[in-house]
């Protein structure tokens, strides 16, 4: 791998990593909240369903799980397993993806349903 990508796997890491810094604190914030004021799940669907911000927002979060979690999977697997060459890029961009697909995937089903 060159140097300019491993720079740019270096640079989206760190900024992936800074979205999730931000999202996780919401987020458990605002499970936090729920626990305390004891809403129930469906009182939670209530309030999530059709809302376009926490749409926008979890949308956004998975976004950079899809992002941050491969690159930091693949330099697992080079460090610990020794795997190099195109397979383990393939492989991670796969998880990525799929990632990626899943989350969005729940993130449509609690705003939608």
């Amino acid at each position: 791998m060159n140097i300019r990508t491993q720079v740019l796997l270096w640079g989206a890491q760190r900024i992936s990593a800074m979205v999730l810094a931000l999202c996780v604190v919401v987020h458990l914030v605002t499970i936090i909240y729920a626990v305390r004021n004891g809403l129930s799940a469906a009182e939670i669907l209530g309030r999530t369903r059709g809302n376009v911000a926490w749409a926008s927002f979890y949308v956004l979060f998975v976004a950079a799980v899809a992002v941050h979690a491969p690159i930091g999977l693949r330099a697992i697997l080079s460090e610990t397993l020794g795997w190099r060459g195109r397979s383990p890029d393939i492989a991670v961009l796969v998880f990525g993806v799929l990632l990626a697909l899943w989350g969005w995937r729940a993130v449509y089903a609690v705003f939608v349903a």
